[in-house]
């Protein structure tokens, strides 16, 4: 289709408020072009609720095709709770009302856009802009977290809101309070937006009927690519914007492949993020016959040829993929790299990814898992999408919200910055009103941001600019912002407060006192004040140079007299308790259950800056010590064995195995003599915990090392570890841990300890 040939226009000429000739032109022109359109009206509420009603009247749509997302009761249409905007993902809408006067978020906003079909409306309502800038609603209350109130919470994020809809095109704005439209947001855009249309490839192998499915030409050549899914060894690596129909050729493929009989597992970061995979799945095996129906399950299809399509958790999928015969993965920049890894235990695999939305940042994905995807043993297929499928090329309302919410924001090009090096580089504290007065830097600090984190939402970008516990520091490297890290501010809580969290209360933007004080028993941790590094990304072009820590270097010398500690938490990996080791912070915590999404123990460490910063370390530290040996032969039974030796060997304490004069007999009697490791377990695990938490002090190999976490703080049976560390026999595997106990009595035995070695030296 392609629209008149006339120039954008968008008049600003104020006129007499006749909402339901507004809706209608700006319906048409939304039909003509197969875009959307979006009409603000601010002012009072009950007004923009009855305009509201005046659009829908005018656009001519049915009351099924209509949803209200608004805490209001009592509509006829379909209605959704603002904090339940999520329910609307994978579905369409011609009219969606947004609802801002109350319950407004970024995330929300963000996720009603998305509802919108092409030819269709988005209607905001809003309190005046001014007052709307001022106002505290409820999702400023989660920002002012304690010791903060709401008067510290500022409304940078709206101000910057109002600004983009007073100018951006394609954007109608109604003032109720004066009864004018101050812009029609007449809007048409003088180019094609003709599509090529999907063929069906002579040399297929999928079913005719998933490529008559395929909506566009880049959808069928992405359903073509995915045909490798069908023999061993392969990856296709599906990336594209919101709304380009991935999820939809990963369901075409899936149904195709268990028409030829395949078990194919599809996970995702949540079940929902999967139904349309589901959706065009279960249509394509009932319009081909092979629909086998019985089970009640949405998420499980089978087909009549015996295969299978299931929804499997992320954090179990890596342990399906061994049997399945493909694993399609959707929303794949939401998850971290250590499931994605799992994933390529599968025969073949899809990662279908979105390159910009709030479901994950595609550039992270690729960033920080492509270059293990290229190390595997699969063949890896690339394929983008492009052409919009909801909504045709251009769309305005796409364009403005990736410009509100930063949803396309980026680092800078990797050219630019590659030279940065510690010495280069300068220091820098990046203010909200500095983020908002260049528009070029904001960009550019919140899309390392995104790459920091396997999901970063809209609302990350309402507290970046309005929190008033949130700090930027930055490195820039002539002018481009080349590494990032996100502060938040803890403590400083007053006695009600602290007591309300050991009693099991919980409070906002305090991680490391909420833990502290809830979970290990510590009252006074809200006391101190320090600093939580909750993000840190450094560009990857000029990755592994030290930039990450010389920002963390510089960010100790600001705040050393300033605060009293500066602390972390993390999902724990090897590689990351190292890093942070060696910018000398210490580990004070490991959490006993796995984070659903990441499926990783999580790890907090600190950094101590003043004499009560150091008493909360110490204590803390000491306190993980006392617990860690308990904890891992039962919580902890299966955390990764290098990840336990990364978090003991960044305990910054002294530890002292105190072993008896018996027990120092047990433990020489075991290694350099007859005697036996069962006789005395508690006196080898004390032992252990101090070479791991001072590993230099005495020289073992890698595996020794993995052999003490496995066989004597987790307790597992000797086949199971002898199997996972590569010894012959059980027997080699005992003699191996007794071995492995020599050097400790060389190291850490006193007299009586040695006196005994001799008697079998």
């Amino acid at each position: 289709m392609t629209t008149p040939g006339d120039d954008a226009r968008d008049d600003d000429t104020a006129g007499t408020l006749d909402v339901e000739s507004l809706a209608s032109a700006r319906r048409d022109e939304a039909m003509d072009t197969d875009q959307r359109r979006l009409l603000v009206f601010s002012g009072d509420r009950d007004a923009g609720i009855d305009a509201a009603f005046d659009v829908v009247r005018g656009a001519d749509v049915p009351e099924d095709e209509v949803t209200f997302v608004t805490t209001r009761e009592g509509f006829r249409f379909d209605r959704v709770e603002p904090r339940q905007a999520s329910k609307l993902l994978g579905t369409t809408r011609t009219i969606v009302v947004l609802d801002a006067h109350e319950d407004f978020s970024a995330n929300t906003l963000g996720r009603v856009a998305g509802a919108v079909d092409g030819g269709g409306l988005l209607v905001l309502l809003t309190p005046p802009p001014d007052e709307w800038v001022t106002r505290r609603d409820s999702f400023d209350e989660r920002l002012a977290v304690p010791p903060f109130t709401t008067d510290d919470v500022t409304g940078r994020f709206r101000g910057r809101l109002v600004s983009t809809l007073r100018d951006h095109p394609g954007i109608a704005l109604v003032n109720l309070d004066t009864g004018t439209v101050e812009r029609d947001g007449a809007y048409r855009q003088g180019i094609s937006f003709d599509t090529a249309l999907p063929s069906v490839p002579s040399d297929r192998r999928f079913p005719r009927r998933a490529y008559e499915d395929c909506l566009t030409a880049d959808q069928a050549d992405a359903l073509a690519e995915l045909e490798a899914l069908a023999e061993p060894e392969t990856a296709v690596v599906v990336e594209a914007d919101r709304g380009r129909g991935k999820s939809s050729a990963a369901g075409l493929a899936a149904g195709s492949l268990a028409a030829e009989g395949r078990d194919v597992v599809v996970t995702a970061p949540g079940r929902r993020n999967a139904a349309e995979v589901f959706v065009r799945a279960e249509r394509l095996l009932r319009e081909l016959g092979d629909f086998q129906s019985g089970s009640a399950d949405e998420f499980d299809l089978s087909s009549s040829r015996g295969g299978r399509i299931r929804y499997v958790a992320p954090t179990e999928a890596g342990a399906a993929a061994t049997t399945a015969d493909a694993v399609v993965v959707d929303e794949a920049a939401a998850l971290p790299v250590r499931l994605l890894t799992s994933f390529l235990d599968a025969p073949s695999v899809a990662f279908c990814t979105t390159v910009r939305g709030y479901e994950g940042a595609g550039r992270g994905f690729a960033v920080r898992f492509r270059d293990r995807l290229d190390e595997s043993s699969h063949t890896v297929t690339d394929v983008r999408l492009d052409d919009p499928i909801r909504y045709a090329a251009g769309d305005p309302v796409e364009s403005w919200t990736f410009r509100a919410l930063l949803l396309d924001a980026r680092p800078p090009v990797a050219q630019l910055i590659a030279d940065a090096t510690p010495a280069s580089v300068e220091y820098q504290t990046l203010t909200p009103d500095d983020l908002l007065a260049d528009e070029h830097l904001l960009r550019e600090a919140f899309g390392l941001l995104v790459l920091a984190h396997y999901r970063t939402e809209p609302d990350d970008l309402a507290r970046l600019l309005d929190a008033p516990n949130l700090t930027l520091r930055a490195l820039t490297y002539e002018g481009r912002v080349v590494s990032v890290a996100l502060l938040a501010r803890e403590g400083n809580l007053d006695a009600e407060t602290r007591r309300h969290m050991y009693d099991g209360g919980r409070i906002r933007g305090n991680m490391l006192p909420d833990v502290f004080t809830s979970q290990l028993r510590d009252e006074d941790a809200g006391i101190p004040v320090g600093y939580r590094v909750m993000r840190i990304a450094t560009h990857h072009a000029v990755r592994s140079s030290g930039l990450g820590s010389r920002l963390l270097s510089a960010i100790r010398d600001e705040f050393e007299d300033d605060a009293d500690y500066l602390g972390v938490g993390f999902g724990a990996t090897p590689e990351l308790l190292s890093f942070w080791r060696e910018n000398d912070y210490g580990t004070v915590h490991l959490s006993t259950t796995r984070n659903d999404t990441s499926g990783e123990y999580s790890a907090l460490m600190l950094l101590p800056l003043s004499t009560a910063g150091h008493a909360l370390h110490d204590r803390h530290a000491e306190w993980f010590v006392q617990r860690i040996g308990d904890v891992l032969g039962d919580a902890l039974s299966d955390l990764d064995p290098d990840v336990a030796r990364a978090a003991l060997a960044s305990v910054d304490i002294d530890d002292d195995p105190s072993l008896s004069d018996y027990e120092w007999r047990v433990v020489v009697g075991a290694s350099y003599g007859p005697g036996l490791y069962t006789t005395a377990p508690g006196a080898f695990r004390r032992l252990a915990l101090a070479h791991l938490i001072s590993p230099e002090r005495a020289s073992l190999t890698d595996r020794e090392e993995r052999l003490l976490v496995r066989k004597v703080l987790q307790t597992q049976r000797w086949s199971s570890v002898a199997d996972e560390l590569g010894f012959h026999s059980t027997a080699q595997c005992m003699r191996a841990l007794g071995d492995a106990y020599e050097p400790l009595v060389d190291e850490y035995g006193g007299d009586v300890a040695h006196d005994e070695r001799e008697r079998y030296l």
